[in-house]
C-alpha cells in the first residue's frame, strides 16, 4: 500500500511535479522492478513535500487568448519560403 502525505491537491505544484517526474525517469527505467516502487515512493514524497503556498482566488478561465489567423501554417523552413516568394 503506498503511502498517503496529506497534502491536499490545489496544493501540489504542476510544474514542480513535471520538473520532478522528468528527473526521475531515467531512474524509474533503468530500475529493476523490486527497486522501482521504492524510487516511485521516493518521487511521491518529493512531490508531497515542495507544496505550494495557498494562493486564494486562483480560478483561471480556460479559454484561448490568440485568435485564429487566415494564413496557412508554415510547414517549410522560412528561407526556402523567402526564396519561393521572391522567386514568384
Amino acid at each position: 500500500m503506498l503511502p498517503t502525505y496529506g497534502t491536499p491537491p490545489l496544493r501540489l505544484s504542476l510544474q514542480g511535479t513535471r520538473h520532478h517526474l522528468n528527473n526521475f525517469i531515467p531512474e524509474l527505467l533503468a530500475a529493476i522492478s523490486t527497486k522501482r516502487l521504492q524510487i516511485y515512493q521516493t518521487l511521491l514524497k518529493v512531490i508531497a513535500h515542495k507544496a505550494v503556498s495557498d494562493r486564494p482566488g486562483r480560478s483561471e478561465p480556460r479559454v484561448r487568448k490568440r485568435r485564429p489567423k487566415i494564413y496557412p501554417l508554415m510547414t517549410k523552413p522560412r528561407h526556402e519560403l523567402r526564396n519561393i516568394l521572391q522567386s514568384a
